[in-house]
């Protein structure tokens, strides 16, 4: 079993700041590429960041020079830092994270998805 937990959702001014983050627990073998999605009311989910095991970045356009995904191995976490805040940010934010995990005995990639969290961005 393998479970994810995020935190540092929450209400935010335009231009302010929140830190996400995302930790791993369980039977993990290996974590692979980790990422954060984000889906807004009717719209489907989209990238946001992903960071691979070797830290390769990839962004979204619309969070490139704002938004900052890094990773501690040790804690088996990644965290989203996102800066200078736009209402258009408004969304569920979801860790997924892209695990090999035992099962059995036996090392299984997977496709692991966080509960999400709400990031809201208002005045």
């Amino acid at each position: 079993q393998v479970q994810l937990v995020e935190s540092g959702g929450g209400l935010v001014q335009p231009g302010g700041s929140l830190r996400l983050s995302c930790a791993a627990s369980g039977s993990i073998f290996s974590i692979n590429a980790m990422g954060w999605y984000r889906q807004a009311p009717g719209k489907e989910r989209e990238l946001v960041a992903a960071i691979t095991s070797g830290g390769s970045t990839n962004y979204a356009d619309s969070v490139k020079g704002r938004f900052t995904i890094s990773r501690d191995n040790a804690k088996n976490t990644v965290y989203l830092q996102m800066n200078s805040l736009k209402p258009e940010d408004t969304a569920v934010y979801y860790c997924n994270a892209d695990l090999t995990i035992w099962v059995a005995a036996t090392p299984l990639p997977t496709d692991n998805w966080g509960q999400g969290t709400q990031v809201t961005v208002s005045s």
